[in-house]
């Protein structure tokens, strides 16, 4: 397994042997997974915002979708 992964599941609550302890370590789990996701996608958008301005941006929209706060 990605070692990326194996932080985030101990950042969510497994214990030792790497189980989940209850519905809502998969639930934090899962929005770990998420921020970090946006948080990659906003890192590396492109420089040319044309407009000049975002309303939101991609990061803003993947968290939206999934129901995950900042």
């Amino acid at each position: 397994m990605h070692q990326r992964i194996q932080e985030l599941m101990t950042q969510a609550g497994t214990d030792s042997s790497g189980k989940w302890m209850g519905i809502e370590h998969a639930e934090k789990f899962a929005k770990l997974i998420v921020r970090e996701c946006a948080e990659i996608v906003d890192t590396e958008r492109s420089n040319s915002l044309g407009c000049g301005y975002i309303t939101k941006t991609n990061g803003m929209r993947i968290k939206e979708h999934f129901g995950v706060d900042e």
